[in-house]
């Protein structure tokens, strides 16, 4: 639940042109419920990646905030954010393997 609020809110709150394109991969919540850690995953330039995630920090609390409107929990987790880079580690593991074992040809 908070994985779908928090993307639906990121896509409301910021452009495509200041942060790049933002997913909420995973959100990996405390057991206590008071801090969450929100993986996004990013499409975009090189600037954007490296300030996204500090303007989305500096919006943790407006975000934070509108999350504890919409979600009734016990507490509503601070937020910190953080790109997620498994999806580029995974792509990069399978070219590895395309260059150990190139496809062979049909046989005719």
């Amino acid at each position: 639940m908070l994985k779908r609020e928090l993307g639906e809110l990121i896509r409301r709150k910021f452009s495509v042109a200041s942060v790049g394109l933002l997913t909420v991969n995973r959100v990996g919540v405390a057991k206590d419920l008071r801090s969450a850690i929100v993986f996004l995953g990013f499409v975009g330039t090189q600037d954007q990646r490296k300030h996204a995630p500090a303007v989305l920090q500096s919006a943790a609390s407006q975000l934070q905030m509108e999350l504890g409107q919409t979600i009734r929990l016990k507490f509503t987790p601070q937020l910190k954010f953080v790109l997620d880079d498994s999806v580029e580690k995974g792509n990069r593991v399978l070219q590895i393997l395309e260059e150990l074992d190139p496809p062979k040809p049909p046989k005719a």
